[in-house]
């Protein structure tokens, strides 16, 4: 369902028994967006791996969180932009250790990981393992090597993936992010390897999407290291 529509739909729902992703209660007055974000929790507790849902609500909390209390208070100092950013980034760490008390929620895992990765690389990729473990379908595991990839860390999101990645059950950019970062960490035997792995996979239309450019990774990288 289109997320406008399902907000819409879950404005109107009764509150829901679980307590994850739930809005503390305030006794400050209700801002104009209590209603989207509320519809967005119920969203995320439904779903906690919605990404939609969750970058919306970030962005909600990211908001909030750098306003602070001046707003308020005209007679208060303004914050720097660093101490802004700051508080927005615990708000969204706040709201991913919420939801990933969830044990279905692996998305959330993912976002703290992100979040952590530059303080601590060990945890951030702990999340990361985690976030596979709870997928079947192997969306985290695509995702988890993708963040570690993105921070140029291509033998670490290899070692993920060897880790975990189930070639046949997994969905294939689960695949083609073990390909990817193989070529990154310039393991040429391990990316071709991965590569005639990924092709066993039933879904055999979408690995031949992804075929031709991960051949052509694979070729270049014979290029670099043969000098050809």
């Amino acid at each position: 369902m289109a997320l406008m529509p399902r907000l819409r739909q879950l404005m109107r729902r009764t509150s829901s028994a679980s307590t994850i992703g739930a809005r503390r209660p305030t006794t400050g007055d209700r801002r104009g967006d209590t209603l989207h974000e509320d519809a967005l929790r119920a969203m995320l507790v439904d779903d906690p791996n919605n990404s939609r849902a969750f970058q919306a609500l970030s962005e909600v909390v990211r908001r909030r969180a750098a306003e602070g209390t001046h707003a308020d208070d005209p007679l208060s100092a303004p914050e720097d932009e660093h101490a802004k950013q700051r508080a927005a980034d615990l708000a969204v760490w706040a709201l991913g250790e919420e939801l990933a008390g969830n044990p279905r929620a692996w998305y959330p895992l993912i976002e703290l990981a992100r979040l952590s990765l530059a303080d601590d690389q060990d945890a951030a990729i702990r999340r990361l393992a985690t976030a596979a473990d709870r997928d079947p379908t192997g969306q985290a595991l695509a995702e988890a090597i993708a963040v570690l990839r993105e921070a140029g860390l291509p033998v670490e999101a290899l070692g993920l993936g060897v880790g975990h990645w189930r070639a046949k059950e997994h969905t294939p950019e689960a695949g083609r992010q073990v390909v990817l970062a193989a070529v990154e960490a310039d393991r040429l035997f391990d990316a071709r390897h991965h590569l005639e792995i990924l092709v066993t996979h039933p879904d055999t239309k979408a690995v031949a999407a992804i075929r031709g450019e991960l051949d052509a990774q694979i070729a270049h990288l014979e290029q670099q290291i043969t000098g050809t």
